[in-house]
């Protein structure tokens, strides 16, 4: 409601006093006068306020319009109506007690819950709250998003078994049955609301109805008419926003934001006015707009011209439901006279009452209108049962009109009146009572009649060509209601019950007469059909009349009467239906001395039609009738001279012809259409009353049929009659085929016939049983899901397969692993169970299922018969169906195909044909057995073995089955079917021994005995064989592996420098490992830095280009081999998600991280390595081909230097040059001398002499240096300036041009990326990027070792090692192609940090930086300082020992100050004095502190808490310390990093990287020197505020991050989601929630109201979010539909499967299987590592590759 409907009833009494309409006190009193005619002084009252408090329609200003509403109206009327102050009054009643039923309304996309166990069917619902406090909480239930309308359902008993209240309502209960004295309203206020309601109510229809434009009812004319207009635009659901849109600015020429808020108002509330003014202008304007909406397939907009107080009355009607709906709630007394009212028709005439005047303008009515009737009528109709009762009586009487104005409106069905049937036609006992007075079964079928008649034929037949998919979808709503009606079967049948219920059956019997053989086809011949027929809709009603079929059939096999008299009508209906086609002549057809009428009809000549829904209902009901054993009594109904079986089985059987020459290929030339119904058919969506049936009316054919007689017809109807009698020569291999085809599909349907029995009434089996045998054969093929077997089950009227209840009997879960889900697996008992032609295999389930069972049975070392189960019996009006088997016509079938097998006539047989004689003649055999064992002898009639083992009569028959089956073995075609032929003779000789049985039991004892024994030895001569063969088996395997392994040593040895080679870095450190002795003494050889230093161990890289598959060496001076890697910003080290993100880096200067680390730049490879050439050619290969493909949307963006890892697929976007590391050694001796002269003061010395020296040079501009120094009167200051060359100094390196490119490329790369902004390769800021992505990637890998438990060295994966050895080795080349002054200025502003007197302007506080980042720009800066003009230096192995010594030490004193003082604020733990050697110099180095910051730092903390903060804290420094340094130099790392372990960690840090294990000792050993240092530190002006507790600090270690804490159940999710608001609109529409992974922030996704404009884009809230909260990567979870979505960027996304699982290890996307959903950890790990790993991208980039149907969805907007 645009007019804030929300100030209820209550909101009235703070609205009269600042109200702007003051009501006059005459007028208040008037209103309570008895006398008075209440109805016109109401009316009077409106007329005046009304048309002035809706004037302004284009723009209202809501709240005034709503306070002025209370004021002039509303208030007054409530005060008559209480007779006391409405705000007291309310509360009162509010005291009194709640209803029993909680009646909430359900908007689209809110979650509703229904339990399995108890409700009694699935429209059952309960809301959020109602479910949290239910007992359903704890069975097995179901949750699901509403589409909006329902209500629900808790507090009706009849909707539930068990615990139909929840907790907040057994009060409501309770308090119903006492009924509480003050909850009643008392008489005087019932009085004037059965005076005041009648108004209301008679205003609001009359309102709502009103159809004049121009005028008012005279009772509201009270002044003069203005010229006042509105042009009001209609909500349709044909236009599309954008055309209404486009519409508007066209035909008013707005502004696009204008045309837009009109567009979503209109959509929202149904109509909006969009122009104001005089009458012509308005209509006008209304011409305008109906001409630009309209095009060639789409009818104009529906716009009116309003007189302004219409507008405003009809607005104030929808408010005053809004006051009644809100007054509803108050009281049931309220809602009892409302609908007396509302109910009550006017004496003597014939005019609907108001509630139904209102349902029969429903269609009429626009959008808003209709949400506040529909909730009217909830709030009180469905809230009494009486009247709900009574409602559903006017609801029925209009039912037809009310159906047909909903299928020519255009609204969705949610927002029309007919939705509520569902209210009402589930309610059992309501149900009931409307098939029994309304008889609302035969209105619904001639409703659904009536609404087709466009698509009958002139044969009465349906036929759906060029349907619309709209109207039959607004057809299915009144199917919908008849399986309402239906879904609860009735206990007790009354005679009209009874009587009511067979009319409306053989009302239905009209709908499926109408569908009996509609949509026949003819078989094209010659030429190919044209367009393909329209199929679905007629398929699409068969799926929806499915489960009413089946319900109809159980209700009528609930009471005898009832099922024979509904078999007569059916059986009346298919007679009709079937007696057309008796015209011709009969055709008379001969085989084996038996003879068959027939009349002559072929499939592949005459029409035929898939659709026979009555000859199936019948084969239906016979079935019941032989359940219920109540076939004794059918000849009352039907005569056998009527019932005319051959008629019955003739369409059927039809049709499974029809299905067997699609299989032949015979109807190619009729398209697609045929091939997808019949693929329907037999789906497991329409089986049941489509194949199964036909299937099902076959057999009652053959219990009532002579055999021989069937067999005939069937022969006949597969056409094959000629193939069984002489074959007559064709050379047409088609022609064959074809025949053979039919053989198969005909032996299979007898198959089926004779041996499909799982049908309770065929035999005697349960439900149970029959859903049981279908999960077996479903997991002889492979193990499944629990999704996927449920999918592959036939679903009852409640949805339920019937699942839960056996699975556990025949199969066992595995759980899944981390992707994957869980999956049953057949237990073994059950497999005796397979039947290899199981009728609902399709031909790949039976091929894969055979071949899983014969894989399986070889491993077990067992012959490969798969003989058919031992069938159930038939129940008696079945048992006559096995006579076919052992009938003459079926011998002659059987003999006639095995003999063309032993005669080798290859082209007159299959191998798929002698499997089914064989599996016939198994059925036989095992049917024989059967009954022998149950009757004696002479008593069985069923002589298969008799009939099998006598000769042929005719001389082509001359030999009998047996001695078929002994040539069979020799045919080397069948060595397959070898073992099965075993068995069946096996058989054979069983069958024989019983029949010879004498009737001397101990000679029947001893021959048994013999018998099994001969079974026996001819068993284990096969077994025997079968081993000897497996052993040779074994033996050549054997052999063959030890030649292979062999001849793979040889080359191993002559191959061996090669293999040494290849073997990966941290493996050939292991070997070296191992030989040395594990001393205590530390191991020197593994320090990386000072003048100890180890060796390097720098190997001959050869490496092999994964396009061109060339090996080459890594050599300085070779052309240049990269890496292929993916370069992005990245916030997974963050300490602060609030900070703001630049998001263009123009600005930027990068030089220095903050320790928060918000944003950084990650390098990561899949290690996959190229020749910088090759992949050159690949990329622009790539360009190419992508600029001829515009219309392909590609993945990945070629502009930014994105593309496929040609390998792996990654997503990439640059390449790291592989730059070889130089191998450095260093003399023992020299580095001594040099040790006893470089002090670090001495170092610091020469280098700010060297500095000042080069700044002189710099400002002065001069060449020559001598000169320069000497006027500066610097006193040995030639010598000063030159001694940092002193301690040694080499050459550069000399790098090929290529790898010189390439260092160039990927530093603009990351400058590109990392600061989004333009490349530019001279740009200052690139060494900086270099320097900081290589210090980030270095955190990120440290991060998550860590996190995962992981050593620091020997766990890195691959790809992480080759990626991060390339890029600390190209950081550190960078340098080179530079200019050095530019280098020497960067590390002069990062010195300034740790050197405190060259304080460069705008240097930050020792705390407002990232040690590590600096510690990585400094040393590779370094270098720089060695630059002259003339040569081209750098530091020697020594020198640069000593210089990253003493960085190193600088840099880490600098940190462990910033950890003292940003832990100052630490609140100790108890825990006893600690007098360590650690803790003493942590309390002197404190005091120190102390003394610096005047007192700031307080220097009671106690030693041992600081000492233990700095070991703590420093450890993730000296861990990527000490990874940098061993990329850098190669120094091996000592064995302890090779392992987890807390303590001999820290050691072999401190070892490794030349620290004392006691950090404090740094600082004493340095002392002079650092102590100006640490006095500069403290002294900061930084430093003391966060000292001073006026900032924060952040402390150290960081904290690790990771996704947010998920509930563990996924309804606590949807909780949460339900309250969620959006910040931004103030409707109640639900919105689309999704939970940000990283932050935790829930968003309103994919709507207009949240959209933001970022740089002139419009951004939906995700992408937005994602831009600050992960620099354009982030993760959601859309809570209403359970996906997870990973976006990158604006343009790329992709989804993922959330971390919730029910309970067979299954996610459920889009909550459409609804069991209940609990966290998966190890998932939820999965994704976090995803985000850490930085994956995000390449997990997008791939399954936008695989599953390119996303294209179509716009991501910036999410």
């Amino acid at each position: 409601m645009a007019d804030g409907a929300d100030g209820g009833p209550g909101a009235g009494a703070a609205g009269a006093a600042g109200g702007q309409v003051p009501v006059q006190p005459q007028e208040r009193a008037m209103w309570c006068d008895e006398r008075f005619n209440f109805q016109a002084t109401f009316l009077q009252c409106l007329a005046k306020h009304v048309p002035n408090i809706y004037s302004a329609e284009m723009d209202p200003l809501l709240e005034k319009q709503e306070e002025m509403v209370q004021a002039a109206i509303l208030y007054p009327l409530e005060c008559y109506l209480f007779g006391e102050d409405p705000d007291i009054f309310l509360e009162k009643l509010q005291q009194s007690g709640t209803s029993q039923l909680c009646g909430k309304v359900f908007k689209g996309g809110e979650t509703t819950y229904s339990c399995r166990d108890c409700a009694v069917d699935p429209t059952c619902v309960l809301c959020m709250d109602c479910f949290q406090n239910s007992i359903h909480k704890n069975h097995r239930y179901k949750m699901h998003s509403s589409t909006g309308g329902g209500f629900c359902d808790c507090g009706d008993t009849e909707a539930w078994k068990a615990g139909p209240l929840c907790t907040k309502h057994e009060s409501g209960a309770s308090g119903s049955a006492k009924e509480n004295s003050e909850c009643q309203l008392n008489e005087e206020i019932m009085e004037h609301s059965r005076r005041v309601f009648p108004s209301v109510i008679k205003y609001i229809v009359d309102m709502l109805i009103w159809e004049e434009e121009k005028e008012l009812p005279p009772e509201l004319t009270i002044r003069e008419k203005v010229d006042s207009y509105y042009c009001v635009l209609f909500n349709d659901e044909h236009h599309s926003y954008d055309h209404v849109i486009y519409s508007l600015q066209r035909a008013l020429g707005c502004e696009l934001g204008e045309a837009q808020l009109h567009t979503t108002a209109i959509d929202k509330e149904g109509r909006r006015a969009v122009k104001a003014g005089h009458y012509a202008s308005c209509q006008e304007a209304k011409e305008e707009i109906k001409r630009h909406s309209e095009n060639v397939s789409q009818r104009p907009l529906h716009v009116e011209v309003l007189h302004a107080d219409v507008m405003a009355h009809q607005k104030f009607a929808l408010r005053l439901g809004s006051w009644l709906n809100k007054l509803m709630s108050y009281s049931s007394d309220f809602r009892q006279i409302f609908c007396q009212i509302c109910l009550k028709e006017e004496a003597g005439s014939e005019k609907p009452c108001f509630i139904s005047k209102l349902m029969l303008w429903d269609a009429k009515l626009h959008k808003g209108a209709r949400k506040v009737l529909h909730e009217l009528i909830f709030s009180s109709f469905f809230m009494e049962m009486e009247y709900k009762k009574l409602f559903a009586v006017e609801f029925v009487k209009y039912y037809k009109a009310l159906q047909k104005e909903y299928i020519s409106d255009d609204h969705d069905r949610v927002l029309s009146v007919t939705a509520l049937s569902v209210q009402m036609f589930t309610v059992p006992t309501l149900a009931r009572h409307l098939i029994e007075e309304q008889n609302v079964i035969t209105t619904i079928t001639e409703t659904l009649l009536e609404v087709l008649p466009e698509y009958l034929d002139k044969n009465d037949k349906f036929n759906f060509q060029g349907y619309s998919q709209d109207k039959l979808n607004r057809v299915y709503a009144v199917i919908y209601d008849l399986r309402y009606v239906l879904v609860s079967k009735p206990t007790l049948w009354t005679d009209r019950l009874r009587e009511r219920f067979l009319e409306g059956f053989v009302s239905f019997l009209r709908i499926l007469t109408c569908m009996q053989g509609m949509e026949e086809i003819k078989r094209q011949i010659g030429q190919h059909i044209e367009v393909d027929p329209d199929w679905e809709a007629a398929i699409a009603i068969q799926m929806q009349l499915k489960n009413i079929l089946l319900m109809f059939q159980e209700w009528c096999a609930c009471d005898e009467e009832l099922l024979l008299k509904a078999y007569s009508e059916c059986h009346k209906a298919v007679m009709r239906c079937s007696t057309n086609g008796r015209s011709r002549e009969k055709t008379v057809f001969h085989l084996c001395g038996h003879t068959l009428e027939s009349r002559p009809y072929r499939v592949s000549a005459d029409p035929v039609s898939i659709h026979l829904p009555l000859s199936r209902t019948l084969a239906g009901l016979h079935v019941r009738l032989s359940k219920t054993g109540t076939t004794s009594r059918l000849h009352e109904f039907v005569s056998p001279e009527e019932f005319q079986v051959e008629l019955l089985v003739e369409y059927p059987l039809r049709c499974l012809v029809l299905v067997a020459q699609v299989a032949a290929e015979m109807w190619r030339r009729n398209g697609l259409s045929l091939i997808s119904q019949v693929f329907y058919y037999q789906d497991v969506k329409c089986r049941e009353e489509m194949y199964d049936k036909d299937i099902i009316m076959l057999q009652i054919g053959a219990s009532l049929m002579d055999p021989n007689q069937f067999l005939l017809l069937i022969l006949q109807r597969y056409e094959l009659a000629d193939a069984f009698k002489k074959i007559k020569p064709t050379k047409d291999q088609d022609l064959i085929k074809q025949c053979n085809v039919l053989i198969e599909e005909m032996l299979q349907i007898l198959i089926y016939v004779v041996g499909e029995r799982y049908v309770p009434g065929v035999s005697n089996v349960t439900k149970e049983d029959v859903i049981m045998r279908e999960i077996i054969h479903l997991l002889c093929i492979e193990p499944m899901a629990h999704s996927a077997i449920t999918k592959s089950l036939p679903e009852n009227e409640n949805n339920e397969t019937g699942l839960e209840n056996v699975i556990d009997k025949v199969a066992t879960f595995k759980k899944p692993g981390v992707s994957g889900h869980g999956v049953y697996e057949l237990k073994d008992e059950c497999l005796k169970e397979f039947n290899m032609f199981f009728y609902h295999y399709t031909k790949t389930q039976h091929s894969k299922a055979e071949h899983t069972q014969k894989k399986r049975r070889k491993q077990e070392n067992r012959d490969e018969a798969l003989p058919p189960p031992p069938p159930p019996d038939f129940s008696p009006a079945f048992s006559n169906v096995v006579r076919i088997l052992n009938c003459d016509v079926m011998m002659h079938i059987l003999r006639t195909v095995l003999q063309r097998a032993v005669e080798l006539e290859t082209h007159l047989w299959t191998e798929a044909m002698i499997q089914m004689v064989l599996h016939l003649l198994s059925l036989g055999l095992l049917e024989e057995k059967q009954q022998l064992q149950k009757c004696p002898e002479e008593e069985v009639t069923f002589d298969f073995y008799h009939k099998a083992t006598r000769m042929g009569s005719s001389a082509l028959n001359a030999v009998n089955v047996l001695m078929l089956l002994e040539k069979l073995k020799r045919v080397p075609q069948l060595e397959a079917q070898k073992d099965t032929v075993n068995w069946i003779l096996q058989m054979f000789d069983t069958v024989k021994r019983m029949r010879e049985k004498s009737s001397l039991t101990t000679v029947a004892a001893t021959s048994g005995s013999e018998a099994t024994k001969g079974d026996e030895s001819t068993q284990d001569k096969e077994k025997a064989e079968r081993k000897r063969k497996a052993e040779a088996a074994r033996l050549h395997r054997q052999k063959i592996m030890a030649q292979m392994s062999a001849l793979q040593r040889n080359f191993i040895e002559t191959h061996k420098l090669l293999y040494e080679n290849t073997l990966e870095a941290p493996g050939k450190e292991d070997a070296i490992m191992e030989e040395e002795s594990m001393s205590s003494a530390i191991d020197y050889s593994k320090i990386a830095l000072g003048p100890k230093r180890g060796p390097s161990v720098a190997e001959k890289e050869v490496l092999t280009c994964i396009l061109c598959q060339e090996e080459q060496e890594v050599k300085l001076e070779s052309a240049a081999m990269v890496l292929s890697a993916c370069v992005q910003k990245s916030t997974a080290l963050t300490q602060n998600r609030s900070r703001i993100l630049e998001l263009s880096g123009d600005t930027l200067d990068p030089l220095f991280m903050h320790p928060d680390l918000p944003c950084g730049t990650h390098t990561g490879s899949c290690g996959h390595v190229m020749h910088a050439a090759c992949w050159q050619k690949y990329f622009e290969a790539m360009q190419l081909n992508f600029r001829q493909r515009l219309h392909v949307e590609q993945i990945f963006d070629l502009e930014n230097g994105e593309y496929l890892c040609p390998l792996c697929k990654s997503l990439c976007n640059t390449v790291i040059p592989i730059v070889p590391l130089q191998a450095q050694k260093i003399n023992s001796e020299d580095a001594e001398a040099v040790a006893q002269i470089l002090s670090l003061a001495r170092w610091l010395e020469i280098i700010i002499v060297r500095i000042s020296g080069y700044s002189v040079k710099n400002a002065k501009g001069e060449k020559q240096n001598l000169p320069a120094f000497a006027n500066k009167g610097v006193e040995n200051s030639a010598l000063e300036f030159h001694s940092i060359l002193s301690f040694g100094v080499q050459s550069s390196a000399k790098y090929s041009s290529s790898i010189k490119e390439m260092l160039i490329l990927f530093a603009t790369t990351i400058y590109r990326v990392g600061l989004k902004v333009a490349p530019n390769e001279a740009d200052y800021r690139i060494p900086m990027m270099t320097w900081s992505t290589c210090a980030f990637t270095i955190q990120c890998i440290e991060n998550l070792l860590e996190t995962e438990g992981k050593p620091l060295f020997g766990s890195l994966q691959n790809r992480q090692h080759s990626g991060l050895k390339a890029l600390v080795q190209f950081a550190a080349a960078q340098r080179t192609t530079s200019p050095q002054v530019l280098i020497q200025k960067h590390l002069i502003r990062l010195l300034g940090v740790l050197l405190p007197n060259f304080k460069v302007e705008d240097t930050p506080s020792l705390l407002e930086v990232d040690m590590f980042h600096i510690l990585v720009g400094v040393v590779l800066s370094f270098p720089s300082l060695y630059w002259e003009d003339a040569v081209d230096l750098q530091p020697s192995s020594i020198s640069s020992a000593y210089n990253h010594l003493y960085l190193f030490h600088l840099t880490t004193l600098a940190h462990i100050t910033q950890i003292v003082v940003s832990s100052a604020t630490e609140s100790p733990t108890a825990r006893s004095s600690d007098n360590s050697e650690e803790a003493w110099s942590a309390q002197s180095f404190c005091r120190e502190v102390c003394q610096y910051t005047s007192g700031c730092f307080s220097q009671d903390i106690p030693g041992w808490l600081v000492w233990d903060c700095v070991k703590k804290g420093i450890m993730p420094y000296l861990r990527c310390a000490a990874l940098f340094f061993h990329y850098l130099l190669g120094v091996s790392p000592p064995e302890e990093l090779l392992q987890v372990s807390e303590e001999g960690q820290f050691k072999a840090l401190c070892s490794y990287l030349s620290l004392p294990t006691n950090l404090f000792l740094l600082f004493q050993e340095y002392w002079d020197t650092v102590n100006p240092l640490l006095q500069r530190w403290c002294a900061d002006p930084v430093v003391l505020s966060c000292l001073k507790g006026k900032s924060i600090a952040i402390r150290y270690p960081r904290k690790r991050n990771s996704l947010i804490e998920l509930p563990e159940d996924y309804s606590c999710l949807l909780n949460q989601a339900s309250q969620f608001r959006c910040p931004r609109s103030s409707d109640d529409e639900q919105k689309h929630p999704v939970l940000c992974l990283f932050c935790g922030a829930m968003l309103c996704s994919q709507n207009t109201c949240c959209q933001e404009l970022v740089n002139g884009e419009e951004l939906g809230a995700c992408t937005s979010h994602a831009l600050q909260c992960g620099a354009g990567v982030c993760m959601f979870l859309k809570i209403r539909e359970c996906k997870v979505v990973l976006i990158e960027g604006k343009t790329r996304g992709c989804l993922y499967p959330a971390p919730y699982l029910d309970e067979y290890g299954e996610t459920d996307p889009g909550l459409k299987r609804g069991n209940p959903l609990h966290l998966c950890r190890e998932r939820y790990r999965k994704l976090h590592l995803l985000w850490q790993q930085h994956c995000i991208i390449e997990e997008i980039a791939r399954s936008q590759e695989t599953n390119q149907i996303f294209f179509g969805f716009n991501w910036q907007l999410l």
